[in-house]
């Protein structure tokens, strides 16, 4: 294996995580933009509004991505990994 399939690899599985990670990241800012001007705008300064509607909000994403990360990761795997180990 050479250093340009190595860096290929590792370049696709950065993308892979870039794709998995972002409708999580997603939610959880525009939640947070969401309740932060709530909260400036009516002046409660309450911690857990901030954080339980922010984690049900990632759950809810969580849940309804976690097919296409999940077929996301198999695809990366049976494409790349499988690939090296039959040789």
């Amino acid at each position: 294996m050479s250093d340009v399939e190595i860096i290929d690899i590792l370049r696709e599985y950065l993308w892979a995580g870039v794709w998995i990670a972002s409708p999580l990241l997603l939610t959880a800012l525009v939640v947070g933009v969401v309740i932060g001007l709530f909260q400036a705008l009516t002046s409660i300064q309450e911690l857990t509004l901030t954080f339980v509607p922010k984690l049900i909000a990632m759950l809810i994403a969580f849940t309804l991505c976690i097919s296409f990360s999940s077929s996301l990761m198999l695809s990366l795997f049976s494409n790349s990994i499988t690939r090296f180990i039959s040789g």
